[in-house]
């Protein structure tokens, strides 16, 4: 599998250890990018992976900036891209199994790297259960994304 790996200079400390992690289990790692730069902005990083997810490039992305909050929000702006903040092992595994959660975004400035690697490993250990529930839910968010992204920016369709 392709992890695409993002982080900003708050998040920067913590792309290296994931990075060597994902190499280590046998994931192929797409750099999307990241130095340790107090000029940077989450949005740039958020966008280049997102955007590696969206085209197929990687199957799945972990993002990283200092609350999470702001590369979450950018993130999922991006059509195709499911992501949400985890910082515990159950809702990273929860969020695949069951809305297909394709992008982990973690706050560099709230998760320490033990807790970040083991919630990772959730991540990318889970899969989507299809059960009809989940199905039936997450054809419904994606016919809110296919409406508001073929909408008028000014418009709510």
């Amino acid at each position: 599998m392709r992890v695409a790996i993002g982080a900003d200079h708050a998040g920067f400390h913590l792309k290296g250890p994931l990075s060597d992690m994902l190499r280590e289990l046998g994931y192929e790692v797409v750099d999307c990018g990241g130095v340790n730069d107090p000029k940077d902005d989450y949005p740039d990083f958020a966008d280049a992976l997102g955007t590696a997810v969206m085209k197929g490039e990687a199957e799945r992305g972990v993002l990283v900036c200092g609350s999470g909050i702001g590369a979450n929000i950018a993130v999922n702006k991006i059509p195709g891209v499911r992501a949400s903040i985890a910082h515990d092992s159950y809702s990273a595994r929860q969020g695949v199994e069951h809305d297909d959660m394709n992008v982990l975004v973690l706050g560099g400035r709230v998760i320490g790297i033990e807790t970040a690697r083991e919630v990772l490993k959730s991540f990318l250990s889970a899969s989507f259960s299809g059960e009809e529930r989940h199905a039936r839910r997450l054809a419904k968010v994606q016919a809110i994304e296919s409406r508001y992204s073929s909408a008028d920016p000014g418009t709510h369709a």
